[in-house]
């Protein structure tokens, strides 16, 4: 029996997405900060007009409810789903005033690719983009990578009653620790550790490169977040090959797969509890799975001119795999030379690192390293059902965190998850193919929108059709959210607002 929203579940959902607003609203008081640092005073008075606004929204949703208590599941996954939509058209306001953008849906692209870490972008003229827009557009990184619900747990915004039910309901499922807020907390020590770290470490490379200091140390920190919050958005047209900086690179690569890792297995890490790590599934699944595709996408790099020396094979090549898989988006070449450069193998060998993505509970995308470890170990698990007598228990098991039994529900879980990610994929490419595209380049691109990866092959464009940037951006936010939030919005909206006698029909 499907259920409708009642008036009060709205007030509820009301009420949280205010709160939500209301703190957003604060975040964007930063990039006005930034202006006024710079002196950028047009886009402060953006900054300073768009917070009040998104603020006065936010306290006027919270009056809808003002009594605290426990959400239940339907209202945690509508507060989740509708706030990433909510936010996103919040963010577009600053975003469109300032003059970077073609259309107003490029504007909200940017908005929703900033937020879902996608890291594609649609901005004209980026390279004399603001310190406060480009500030901004990281922040929305650092909110979306960590999870909007995370960010507002860390704070205390959302309370300890409804904490358990909004943490499961932005696509993750386990915690470092037994008490949610406390594993959002853990989750954000790690990152603004990890962050503050690079920023040393990105910010002196780029020193030695002859950049200004104020440019390079507020460049370092974005480049930080965009690293290991896996979202790709760069503050230069060019990305990352606009440095040529091999340590700067490398630094990187390093910071990509921090990010693409657990935070499950960080804390075990962070605990000095080496060996769980590399006995996890999911870790053993990835070392197969990029040393597989990494010699695939070599083999097909060598035969290009893009790579005419050993050096240039190696550093551009595993750049643009860890770059790949962690579902990053930084480039070292540029998207013109991805489409024609790039032979057709090592093209599609991106585009299948992205579709897996990174690890569950990390800030990638994709489909995930444990999903494909599980759906194998499922394969295992059948052949040795047929190989084996009709008396026999056949027990299959795996590592993640102790010893556990392949159960038919993990697996059927990872199967379903699996399965609308590659229908997801198929459509997106259709779409594209339907826009007059050719095939490899729309399977490309509906891959790196549906799997957040960024990487683009032109497209994505200032300027594209509406119709298009309409369904990408729907992938974005299904991606982000791995569908089930998602879906579950869906069959609660529709249930909402259809008649009731054909609801009872279709019950």
């Amino acid at each position: 029996m499907w259920q409708r929203f009642t008036l009060f579940d709205l007030r509820v959902i009301g009420h949280y997405l205010g709160t939500l607003s209301l703190f957003f609203g604060l975040l964007m008081l930063v990039p006005f900060a930034t202006a006024v640092c710079y002196q950028e005073w047009q886009p402060a008075a953006r900054y300073f007009f768009s917070a009040g606004l998104v603020m006065a929204i936010g306290a006027a949703l919270r009056f809808l409810r003002v009594e605290s208590g426990r959400l239940n599941r339907r209202q945690a996954l509508a507060i989740t789903g509708t706030a990433w939509l909510v936010l996103a058209f919040f963010a577009s306001i600053p975003l469109y005033q300032s003059g970077h953008f073609l259309t107003y849906s490029d504007a909200l692209f940017e908005a929703v690719s900033g937020l879902t870490t996608t890291g594609a972008s649609v901005l004209t003229d980026m390279d004399h983009l603001s310190n406060a827009d480009n500030m901004f557009r990281f922040i929305m990184h650092f909110l979306g990578g960590l999870g909007l619900i995370v960010v507002a747990l860390t704070v205390g915004l959302l309370g300890r009653q409804s904490s358990a039910s909004l943490y499961n309901s932005e696509a993750r499922s386990e915690h470092v620790v037994p008490n949610v807020v406390q594993t959002a907390r853990f989750i954000l020590r790690i990152t603004l550790t990890v962050v503050a770290a690079a920023t040393v470490l990105i910010g002196i490379a780029l020193l030695v490169i002859g950049m200004e200091p104020a440019r390079a140390w507020i460049q370092a920190f974005w480049l930080s977040v965009s690293g290991f919050v896996t979202g790709g958005f760069a503050p230069m047209a060019q990305s990352v090959l606009y440095y040529h900086c091999a340590p700067l690179e490398f630094i990187l690569m390093v910071l990509m797969i921090m990010g693409s890792i657990s935070f499950v297995l960080h804390s075990e890490l962070w605990r000095g509890r080496i060996m769980p790590f590399f006995h996890d599934i999911e870790t053993r699944t990835m070392f197969l799975w990029i040393g597989a595709m990494t010699v695939v996408f070599t083999a097909s790099l060598a035969a290009t001119q893009l790579a005419s020396d050993l050096p240039t094979l190696l550093r551009r090549g595993l750049f643009m795999v860890v770059s790949s898989f962690t579902t990053t988006g930084f480039q070292v070449i540029t998207s013109n030379q991805l489409s024609t450069v790039l032979s057709s193998g090592a093209f599609l060998s991106l585009a299948l690192l992205m579709s897996v993505g990174g690890a569950t509970d990390s800030t990638a995308g994709g489909i995930k390293f444990m999903r494909l470890g599980v759906i194998f170990k499922s394969v295992v698990s059948t052949v040795k059902e047929a190989l084996a007598p009709e008396s026999a228990r056949v027990v299959v098991s795996y590592n993640h965190l102790g010893r556990r039994v392949l159960a038919p529900s993990t697996v059927k879980t990872a199967m379903t998850v699996f399965i609308l990610y590659v229908v997801i994929y198929v459509m997106g490419t259709l779409v594209g193919i339907a826009h007059g595209y050719e095939a490899n380049e729309a399977i490309f691109e509906s891959v790196a929108m549906t799997s957040n990866g960024g990487i683009v092959a032109g497209l994505v464009t200032p300027g594209m059709p509406v119709s298009l940037e309409l369904f990408y951006m729907l992938q974005m936010w299904a991606g982000r959210l791995e569908f089930v939030t998602l879906l579950a919005l869906l069959v609660e909206v529709i249930a909402s607002v259809m008649p009731r006698n054909r609801l009872g029909m279709r019950s």
